[in-house]
């Protein structure tokens, strides 16, 4: 059989992280991405079980850097049979707060990194796959979005809205590519406990985000590292065009 490999965006820390591991776990060689801290990205290498990894680097919000990555990860694997598009950037603008110079600029560039990233990295995963001797069956493409894309992000408009656009991308392709055998499916989390937000949870505000989740706790990065894992596998074909809810029920729809 076979090796699969993957290519994970935002490897080097949290989420991202955590499905490159679950991926290696489950037998794939894993090209971990990150935009510029290659350190962190190889240490996730290192730590990972199996051989054969990679690490990527590039600014997937600048469409040329994304071609790069693409075909870094293709130089380093030998070929991508699964993308995972995790990385994103959250800004914090207020619209009652933020000047028109950086209203703009924030959302140019959440809608860069989040959208047109996933977007690019996409259509070059396609034409690479369409052009392999194997051909592209069996593929995956599961793209990270948000519960806020949902339930709203009021200080952070741009990312909720460029996280419910993943969505629709995910559901579109998951129609166009569906004859070339290729499942494109999405996760929708919740709040995750990372690097990044651990100070955040620790405070008041912490105490906030708690009361929203009846199983008393957040998502920790392997709840999410799981689901992707499997929708990763090849028993998971069925599931393209659906957007997965991982929030612990702290919201439905």
């Amino acid at each position: 059989m076979i090796r699969p490999r993957a290519l994970v965006t935002g490897g080097s820390r949290g989420i991202g992280a955590s499905i490159a591991a679950d991926l290696a776990a489950s037998g794939h060689a894993v090209a971990v991405h990150c935009r510029t801290d290659v350190a962190a990205a190889e240490a996730v290498v290192s730590a990972l079980p199996g051989d054969g990894h990679a690490v990527v680097t590039g600014d997937l919000g600048q469409p040329d850097q994304a071609e790069a990555v693409m075909a870094a990860a293709v130089a380093a694997l030998g070929t991508v049979d699964v993308l995972v598009n995790n990385a994103g950037i959250y800004v914090e603008q207020p619209v009652h707060s933020t000047s028109y110079a950086q209203w703009q600029a924030t959302w140019q560039r959440v809608v860069d990194v989040n959208l047109h990233g996933p977007a690019n990295l996409t259509w070059c995963l396609v034409d690479h796959l369409l052009h392999r001797p194997e051909g592209p069956r069996g593929a995956r493409i599961i793209n990270v979005g948000s519960r806020g894309a949902y339930r709203g992000e009021p200080d952070a408009p741009a990312y909720g809205a460029s996280k419910a656009a993943v969505h629709a991308l995910s559901q579109s392709l998951a129609r166009s590519l569906a004859p070339y055998g290729i499942a494109v499916t999405a996760v929708a989390p919740g709040f995750v406990r990372t690097e990044l937000s651990e100070s955040m949870l620790a405070g008041a505000a912490g105490e906030a985000v708690l009361a929203q989740h009846p199983m008393g706790r957040v998502a920790e990065p392997a709840d999410v590292a799981a689901a992707v894992a499997w929708l990763a596998s090849p028993a998971a074909e069925w599931s393209s065009g659906a957007v997965l809810d991982l929030n612990g029920a702290s919201y439905l729809r």
